[in-house]
């Protein structure tokens, strides 16, 4: 990912993204450069018109994730059973938590 930063910079102070500009970079950042990594997104960027894919990032509109599955109506046993019990522990730390409230406020009271 620094890499791809490394690239971000440059291009943002107006630099050519290239190998050497790019090792500068990454150098003064105090990261062990990858020499493979730096050729191969060198030559990725190349093609790339980075303002036209910032504009289309910061334009795309954030689609909410997608609301759960309905359960299923015919649940294995199983998981009727895990359901009950995790309810019945709900409902006891709320006890738990009532009890708890009270011997507080007794100490004020």
């Amino acid at each position: 990912m620094e890499y791809v930063y490394a690239s971000l910079l440059l291009h943002s102070a107006g630099k050519e993204i290239n190998e050497e500009n790019l090792k500068k970079v990454l150098e003064a950042a105090g990261i062990q450069v990858d020499e493979v990594r730096v050729k191969m997104l060198v030559a990725a960027l190349k093609e790339v018109k980075i303002d036209e894919v910032i504009k289309q990032a910061t334009a795309a509109p954030v689609v909410p994730a997608a609301a759960p599955a309905q359960p299923q109506p015919a649940q294995a046993p199983a998981e009727e059973k895990k359901e009950e019990e995790k309810k019945e522990e709900e409902e006891k730390k709320e006890v738990s938590e009532e009890e708890i409230a009270e011997g507080i406020a007794s100490l004020f009271g």
